[in-house]
């Protein structure tokens, strides 16, 4: 199942409707085939998504949006979701999911209203109270303003008649899901934006391995009796063997360790499909190693089974691996975070895209101007201070 489009309203953070669009919004041309993902007819998927702004600008919000719809289609309970906190005390948040369903080459548009109420703990608890399901065969849409277009259709699946018995924090796509065998494979990342700690037994190619570090003989984390032991062997060394995930920081780098999770992820998913979500791409990270990340994404031999990367990162350089415009998002923080396509602001794929977004044009995307000149004043009164 792919996430072909989203719609959120009613998020406290967030100055008007979320709305974001994976596939390709531009013109596609022969070359542009060889970074996307063909869905179905000339709708292309972009596998590499990625979300910029400067600090404080929303971008982490954002991604948690994402987390919360993809595990909700994927039948999560909303109430044990990470990320679910974004909603905060929203008293109703509409969601609005469209995919594709490639098995049966159907899309769907999910409708699901939810609001929040506090317990006697004064926590916050989510409930769905409305939701619609409706279908359509990929077949009946040939241009991208027909994909969302559900006009005249019939919802298939309404929930409390068709599923009265569901819990209240569980969406009504699992009843679609388990006729049509779907599942989304999600890695989510958003916990290890500082932290760099194996989340689970990973299975460490040697590939990834001496990309990262050449000087790492064997690396490997297994589970024996219900514990995790990190077997790690430099060249022409002994052998250590840890048995806290935590103690390997003091032998490798905060970004080889980073690297081999994120690596490590990213093969799996594109051998099978799914979402991986990393938080501020570039921690720990040079820019090459990030670049070839999204390289890998955007690779149409590589990424066979259309896997799709969503990143936030403060990096313009990074912009520059892209060819076309749609698969950036620029987000900005006025009184409200509002995110936009840079489709729709910058019509040109030619102008180098880091340039443009320092410039200032795009608004918002540099600090304030007043900011600079006051932080400037305070750094020259510090240092007046220091001369004394």
């Amino acid at each position: 199942m792919k996430l072909l489009k989203i719609t959120a309203e009613g998020l406290p953070l967030f100055k008007e409707k979320l709305d974001l669009t994976f596939y390709a919004q531009q013109r596609v041309n022969e070359d542009d085939k060889e970074v996307l993902y063909p869905l179905f007819s000339s709708i292309y998927l972009n596998p590499a998504n990625g979300f910029i702004g400067i600090n404080a600008s929303g971008k982490t919000s954002v991604l948690k949006v994402i987390l919360v719809i993809l595990n909700m289609l994927n039948n999560e309970p909303l109430n044990h979701i990470e990320g679910i906190d974004i909603l905060g005390d929203a008293k109703t948040v509409v969601f609005n999911s469209f995919f594709y369903a490639e098995e049966n080459q159907e899309i769907g548009r999910l409708e699901t209203v939810v609001i929040s109420r506090k317990t006697v703990t004064n926590d916050r608890q989510y409930s769905i109270i409305s939701e619609k399901l409706w279908l359509k065969k990929a077949a009946e849409t040939i241009t991208r303003k027909e994909i969302v277009n559900f006009t005249g259709k019939t919802p298939v699946i309404i929930r409390n008649e068709q599923e009265e018995f569901l819990s209240e924090d569980v969406s009504i796509m699992i009843a679609y899901n388990k006729k049509i065998k779907e599942h989304i494979n999600v890695a989510n990342l958003l916990l290890f934006t500082n932290i760099n700690v194996f989340p689970f037994p990973l299975d460490i190619s040697p590939e990834v391995i001496t990309f990262l570090d050449p000087t790492i003989e064997k690396l490997s984390i297994k589970k024996k009796n219900e514990k995790s032991l990190t077997y790690l062997k430099f060249k022409n060394k002994k052998e250590i063997v840890l048995d806290n995930p935590i103690e390997l920081s003091s032998y490798l780098s905060s970004g080889t360790i980073k690297g081999m999770i994120v690596f490590t992820l990213a093969k799996m998913l594109l051998q099978t499909g799914g979402y991986l979500i990393v938080d501020e791409l570039e921690n720990h990270f040079n820019k090459e190693i990030a670049a070839t990340l999204m390289r890998f994404f955007m690779d149409s031999k590589l990424n066979k089974n259309g896997a799709v990367l969503l990143f936030s990162t403060h990096y313009p350089e990074l912009l520059d691996e892209y060819e076309r415009n749609d698969s950036i998002f620029i987000t900005r923080n006025q009184d409200g975070i509002f995110v936009e396509n840079l489709c729709h602001i910058l019509n040109r794929n030619d102008m180098k895209k880091s340039d443009v977004y320092q410039s200032g044009f795009l608004k918002g995307t540099t600090p304030i101007y007043e900011a600079y000149m006051e932080l400037k004043k305070a750094m020259a009164v510090i240092g007046s201070i220091y001369r004394y």
